[in-house]
């Protein structure tokens, strides 16, 4: 009954190891309706292999108790069972206990050195490991195959490389008017003042000391001089102005760094710079005070499409 129970277990360890090996994260739920009928199927077939190797060794187990009754020579010879666990399981203990066998002619300093017993399994477990290993080299070194753990290495470096270059792509596609901030490092300077070159100079003057549209390079702005409130404008306009959105023709992070560049025009000196314009803009303390040119007839700037409007 023993042996039954052991064939028992052994089929349910089997059973259960991949259900058990599985992530928490990647459970039952994330399969769709075609996944789970195909576990199912391959479950229940799993199933009755086991219960026909039950079956089997009973019936191997049935007859050789036959064959023992009807036999009385065959009833002193060990079962098969008996015979499988002596050449594969626990060898012949009584011969590898011998004494004289046990005991080998080496001592040193008094230590007796012992020949233990090496059981058939885990000779085999021995000769197993042998063979992986000189497949394992085969596969890897020598027909090159496999790869190795460098080329592993270096092929999630890449995977991750990718993922992060998607996720920067992300990150810069949700700048907005809420989250921008001021980027006054070179590269976005650079890149900002192309975009100003291209789009904005018609309007703003190369220099951004203004034209059809207000000087850019002083402090008075016409609707707000923070990071926030020029990437506002650059982005949805000012149409009662002339300034047209230009989110549909540039990026958020395009955006970004023209308005970044904008700014960076502070405080410098334009050929021919054009009267203020709007309040003045200190930072955080803000000043209402409006200046002189504050009051200049406007419909000048309505005259022409600008592209960039404090």
């Amino acid at each position: 009954m023993k042996k039954y129970l052991t064939f028992l277990a052994l089929g349910s360890l089997l059973i259960s190891t991949p259900v058990l090996a599985q992530d928490d994260s990647a459970g039952f739920g994330a399969l769709d309706s075609n996944q789970m009928a195909l576990l199912l199927i391959i479950g229940v077939i799993i199933g009755v292999i086991i219960l026909l190797l039950i079956l089997m060794i009973y019936l191997m187990s049935f007859i050789s108790a036959v064959f023992r009754k009807e036999n009385p020579e065959l009833a002193n010879e060990p079962s098969w069972w008996d015979t499988f666990k002596q050449k594969f399981v626990t060898g012949d203990i009584e011969e590898e206990q011998d004494e004289e066998k046990l005991m080998s002619d080496h001592s040193y300093d008094g230590i007796q050195e012992l020949d233990n017993f090496m059981p058939p399994w885990l000779q085999y477990v021995f000769s197993g490991t042998i063979i992986i290993a000189v497949v394992y080299f085969g596969y890897y070194t020598v027909l090159g195959l496999g790869k190795t753990g460098v080329e592993e290495y270096e092929e999630e470096v890449r995977i991750a490389a990718v993922e992060a270059e998607a996720r920067g792509v992300s990150l810069l596609a949700s700048i907005d008017e809420t989250n921008v901030e001021l980027d006054i490092s070179g590269a976005a300077l650079n890149a900002g003042s192309a975009i100003f070159s291209t789009n904005c100079a018609a309007c703003h003057a190369a220099d951004g000391g203004g034209g059809v549209g207000p000087n850019l390079t002083d402090q008075y702005w016409l609707h707000g001089g923070d990071i926030k409130d020029v990437f506002k404008v650059v982005k949805y306009g000012v149409i009662e102005k002339g300034m047209v959105p230009w989110e549909d023709q540039l990026s958020p992070k395009e955006i970004q760094d023209v308005s970044s560049y904008i700014l960076s025009l502070q405080g410098t000196s334009p050929a021919a710079p054009k009267d203020p314009q709007g309040e003045l803009y200190a930072g955080d303390e803000s000043s209402s005070t409006t200046s002189e040119g504050a009051d200049v007839d406007e419909s000048i700037v309505a005259a022409d499409t600008t592209v960039v409007a404090e």
